[in-house]
């Protein structure tokens, strides 16, 4: 009687025994499949702009509803305060000043599509590497890491050369010049400049004309002319650049070539959302890479008339509002699809807020919450600490919230592993893979030293204490601020990495920020008994971080962010560059 039940448990066990050897364990999914990938990027949001991160003012559903159905960073920091350098480590793991793609000079941006500084071509991004690995690779939206180097059509900084298979959008970035209504944005000051210093060359020379032909100067006509060709090749010299920044910098590209010059603003919004969702819907059937590099919200705000007006906090609100809508949008497709479940979608935005933008009495720039600082300001918080969501249903835990310091340049190691390549072994990687801290488990993050430079200057530097959990932040330069107690450099527009306007500090300040986020009070070797030790640690930390910097050519010297009419993206005949190619289609 027991041989027939015995076989009678044995036809049972065998199938169930046999499907549990096939079926993958659910805790290792990433390791079996390619997820596809969804990087969404906001341009200058400030961390409190964002519901999730305790905004209750500015409605934000959709980046609410990804916090909550995955995982949010509340330390996830920038490498740079400003969108290029930002954006170039972002793209290659690597603190921009290892790339060239942080600046010596008070130009820390690329200012011209037709500069020659740019992404190295040497440079390896994250899209190039998982090309390799069959990935369909699209970028839409903002660029702003360079186009050519040497002619019109080299397209060297390109993001096709870059690793993306498909691009759509801005290779410069949205400013207030590519909106006719509004003030001029691009390098203001220097402009004002430009144009006294025109005024009082052409006064002295009319001045110098009168007075001989009243005869109360004794000068030769052949000086005079001589004075007036000046006058007249000095003011060409600077208009022919900056009296045309609407057609040089304000266009939109298709791969490698221009749709429109100037850019038609009523319509982009609408263009880069249709891109996005289309660019999903082609590439369904295979892994993808899709970056979204969104335009809002820097100024001027492009804001659909559909939005105007909503929020309660002027255009500004309006345009991040605009932004969640277009995030919802994504996520729509994403789902319609059926690849929710297959697809990793994170959000951030490239560095802080602009706390300085205003025009009168709007405020246009963001708000950085409890902390203190913003855009441009590579120690204080508020430049660097931004919004970092991940979703991945069914890999990642929904709702979980972590504490532990993040980069933007981990997004590099993360998303190469999970579509199974490997990083350059060539080169130093600054980020580190973030999946085992989001799953749980790690219970710390990789980093214990982050490096917190304004151009190339060292401004800071965060220690994270990973036995006790403290996160110690030294700084050894400050922007001083105008007027004094405001919190921002309301004087300059910008906050400085060098000169005149910024303070050394010998001792460095020192914030413990678990307790004080805001960095409110500064921590002395009389109130802090570890003081001493804290500072010795970082000083090491720096010695040897220094040590693993190589020289290389400098991206954004004067020489590469000059305008340079040979390198000017040109839908037509130069000078002669306009074009729509949109309204054809």
């Amino acid at each position: 009687a027991s041989f027939p039940l015995l076989c009678f448990r044995s036809a049972l066990l065998t199938p169930l025994i046999f499907g549990l050897l096939l079926q993958a364990p659910c805790t290792q999914p990433s390791t079996i499949t390619q997820p596809n990938f969804v990087l969404l990027l906001a341009d200058d949001l400030g961390i409190g702009d964002v519901g999730c991160y305790g905004n209750d003012t500015i409605r934000t559903p959709n980046i609410d509803r990804l916090a909550k159905e995955g995982v949010k960073l509340t330390q996830h920091i920038a490498a740079a305060p400003l969108c290029t350098p930002s954006r170039a480590a972002f793209l290659t793991g690597r603190y921009p000043l290892r790339s060239g793609m942080d600046a010596t000079n008070d130009y820390r941006v690329i200012f011209w599509n037709a500069g020659s500084g740019g992404l190295p071509p040497n440079e390896t991004t994250f899209a190039k590497i998982l090309q390799h690995q069959g990935y369909s690779t699209g970028l839409i939206g903002k660029w702003h890491q360079g186009v050519n180097c040497e002619s019109r059509n080299d397209h060297c900084h390109h993001p096709l050369k870059h690793g993306f298979d498909y691009f759509y959008g801005m290779p410069f970035t949205l400013i207030s010049d590519c909106e006719p209504t509004e003030t001029p944005e691009m390098d203001r000051a220097f402009r004002r400049k430009l144009w006294l210093s025109t005024q009082v060359i052409g006064l002295i020379a009319l001045t110098a004309v009168l007075g001989r032909l009243t005869g109360l100067i004794s000068v030769h006509w052949k000086t005079l002319t001589c004075l007036a060709g000046f006058s007249l090749l000095f003011f060409i010299s600077w208009f022919s650049s900056y009296g045309f920044v609407r057609y040089w910098n304000c266009i939109m590209m298709r791969n490698h070539g221009i749709t429109e010059q100037p850019m038609v603003m009523n319509r982009t919004t609408s263009l880069i959302l249709r891109e996005s969702i289309s660019f999903i819907e082609r590439n369904k059937h295979k892994p993808f890479l899709l970056f979204l590099s969104f335009l809002h919200s820097h100024t001027p705000l492009l804001t659909t008339e559909k939005f105007l007006g909503r929020s309660r906090h002027g255009l500004y609100g309006d345009n991040v509002e605009e932004m969640d809508w277009m995030v919802g949008q994504v996520l729509d497709a994403i789902d319609k699809e059926g690849l929710k479940d297959g697809t990793l979608v994170y959000f951030a935005s490239d560095h802080g807020g602009w706390l300085e933008r205003q025009e009168g009495e709007r405020q246009l720039g963001g708000w950085n919450g409890i902390y203190k600082g913003g855009k441009a300001m590579g120690g204080w918080e508020g430049g660097i600490r931004v919004p970092g969501i991940f979703r991945w249903p069914g890999v990642l835990p929904a709702g979980r919230v972590i504490d532990e310091p993040t980069s933007l340049m981990d997004i590099y190691p993360t998303v190469v592993h999970l579509a199974g390549g490997t990083v350059p072994q060539d080169r130093v990687i600054d980020g580190r893979d973030l999946l085992p801290l989001l799953r749980g488990a790690a219970a710390r993050s990789e980093h214990e030293f982050l490096f917190h430079y304004c151009g190339v200057h060292l401004h800071a530097v965060r220690w994270h204490q990973k036995d006790t959990g403290a996160v110690w932040k030294a700084h050894y330069v400050t922007p001083i601020f105008r007027p004094p107690g405001a919190g921002a450099c309301y004087d300059r527009g910008f906050c400085p990495c060098f000169g005149e306007g910024v303070t050394h500090h010998e001792p460095p300040l020192l914030f413990e920020l678990s307790q004080d986020p805001s960095e409110a009070k500064p921590l002395s070797a009389d109130t802090e008994p570890l003081f001493d030790t804290v500072i010795r640690k970082i000083g090491r930390a720096i010695e040897e971080h220094r040590r693993t910097l190589t020289p290389v050519p400098e991206q954004l010297s004067v020489a590469n962010v000059v305008w340079k009419p040979w390198l000017q993206p040109c839908c037509g005949t130069f000078p002669f560059c306009w074009c729509d190619k949109e309204d054809d289609n």
